[in-house]
């Protein structure tokens, strides 16, 4: 059976990226960055175009915005490395989530107060049936294998 563990320890990024200090200390909406969980079944990773919408002035000293700049101008993507994992015959769709009215910190837990993501739940059959029950959604294997 497969299971995918929370994790403890942060995964190494090509940049450091700070959670808290986006989402927490400045507020910004998590879905302004993660602006595809609205749109579809993936949340997606912000593009180097959206990063740099805000960091073309803020904190342009910062070692790791530099390393943006450096992606921005040499017009190569990030390679962020996914930190939540589920088994490859499940599909869960953000849109559906984000319709619904879930907060991303049911699932993702309180990314505000982190400094890099980690994995917080273990995203089992039953962590996930148990959030459906209490809301009253499908508990359908459709649901999320197809």
């Amino acid at each position: 059976m497969y299971r995918a563990y929370a994790r403890e320890a942060p995964v190494p990024q090509p940049l450091a990226f700070s959670h808290r200090t986006h989402s927490g200390e400045n507020a910004i909406p998590c879905l302004y960055c993660h602006a595809y969980a609205r749109l579809g079944p993936a949340a997606g990773v912000p593009s180097v175009e959206r990063c740099v919408g805000c960091h073309i002035t803020a904190a342009k000293d910062h070692v790791d915005v530099v390393k943006l700049m450096e992606h921005w101008e040499k017009k190569e993507p990030i390679r962020w490395v996914r930190v939540h994992h589920l088994p490859e015959y499940v599909r869960f769709n953000h849109k559906r989530h984000v319709v619904a009215g879930v907060q991303c910190q049911v699932c993702h837990g309180e990314v505000q107060r982190m400094d890099a993501a980690v994995q917080v739940s273990d995203m089992t059959m039953g962590w996930c049936l148990s959030c459906h029950e209490e809301r009253g959604a499908s508990i359908d294997c459709l649901t999320c294998h197809y």
